[in-house]
């Protein structure tokens, strides 16, 4: 893993920056969330994610895999399949995921508060699904 330029220019790099800078922004946050459900191909995972750009999800999953976060997986087909899944360490970000839906839910008018985020002993993965349909899986 190579370490990304601090935001501040402190001596001793914040944990709070680190893990910011590795899962910040507008898209890796829900390309993680995605990836806690099940794994995903690249086009059904760029579907979930509208006004995502393929250039955008490619970097950002990029990004995710060299910090040890997202495995890509190829299978030597033609043509060719790539999934994304998440490694143990990403999964380890279930607990921060759920506390975001959680604070979500108390303090964002709108928001769907019956959604369970509840990943572990999930039996029908379309209640993560916050779209009008589930995609397919291919």
């Amino acid at each position: 893993m190579n370490m990304r330029k601090p935001r501040h220019r402190n001596d001793v790099l914040c944990p709070v920056e680190a893990a910011l800078s590795r899962i910040g922004g507008k898209w890796k946050g829900l390309i993680v969330f995605r990836l806690l459900e099940r794994t995903w191909r690249f086009n059904e995972l760029m579907r979930s994610l509208p006004g995502c750009t393929q250039r955008m999800l490619t970097n950002q999953l990029r990004d995710l895999e060299e910090d040890g976060i997202v495995h890509r997986e190829i299978f030597p087909q033609v043509p060719p399949r790539v999934e994304y899944s998440l490694t143990e360490i990403g999964r380890d970000l279930e607990p921060m995921v759920s506390a975001m839906c959680d604070w979500g839910q108390r303090h964002i008018e709108g928001v769907d508060t019956e959604f369970v985020l509840s990943l572990i002993h999930i039996s029908e993965p379309t209640r993560l699904w916050s779209g009008s349909r589930m995609p397919s899986s291919a």
